[in-house]
């Protein structure tokens, strides 16, 4: 019997080229996150993918380059925030 793959399932998954596609979308909003910025300032950026996901991308930024922490689907508190543009 084949072993089951533990973490996120595969649909729910995030790739680079999508979370970097957030950036694109004009009604993007980021805001600091200093609860998990030590030693470098960090971002969240709520948006919505080329795929047409909404997300949330933790980043912070390097010699004037985005660089990428993490990146999840938005929750349902924060995607009704996104749609009322709060």
């Amino acid at each position: 019997m084949p072993r089951r793959r533990r973490g996120t399932p595969k649909h729910m998954r995030v790739g680079f080229p999508e979370a970097m596609s957030v950036f694109g979308d004009p009604f993007e909003v980021t805001i600091p996150d200093p609860d998990h910025s030590e030693g470098e300032a960090r971002f969240l950026s709520l948006g919505l993918s080329e795929a047409g996901r909404l997300l949330v991308v933790a980043y912070t930024e390097r010699e004037g380059k985005i660089r990428i922490i993490t990146a999840r689907e938005a929750t349902s508190r924060e995607r009704r925030n996104y749609e009322s543009g709060k």
